[in-house]
């Protein structure tokens, strides 16, 4: 999956040892996607190495490639969004502007229609106490 944005937010990096002795190594960012309704998203890169391969500053403009992985712990259920590629700059706007826009499409021309005869509307009586006014013609079901 990938999400075009902005970096508002380079949070503190965390780090430390694995069960198994290895240490480890986790960026968090925060993004704001350019929608007509702006949405914040929270990802991370792990490992040290992709970290050097993808920096990132505040108000840069990226196309975030990711995964997105649920775990449940103690019966709640955790997200992550873990960045495997980040590129600098808006590149799906590149791509999309390369491409021929589509020509839209006619709706068919619909058959002429008859013209309906007038209705005369029948005089209604509008004073609510009075309990003959529109009888029969009222929609209440009582």
């Amino acid at each position: 999956m990938e999400v075009v944005g902005k970096i508002i937010q380079v949070l503190p990096a965390q780090e430390g040892i694995g069960r198994n002795g290895n240490p480890w190594k986790v960026q968090p960012y925060v993004l704001e996607t350019l929608d007509q309704y702006p949405r914040k998203v929270h990802f991370e890169v792990f490992g040290e190495e992709r970290i050097k391969q993808n920096p990132c500053d505040v108000d840069q403009l990226v196309t975030v490639s990711f995964d997105i992985e649920s775990r449940e712990f103690n019966g709640r259920w955790y997200t992550s969004i873990r960045a495997w590629r980040i590129q600098q700059g808006d590149t799906t706007q590149a791509v999309a502007g390369a491409a021929p826009a589509a020509a839209p499409v006619a709706a068919p021309a619909a058959a002429p229609q008859p013209a309906a005869a007038p209705v005369e509307a029948a005089p209604v009586n509008m004073d609510p106490f009075d309990a003959s006014a529109g009888e029969g013609t009222s929609d209440l079901p009582f």
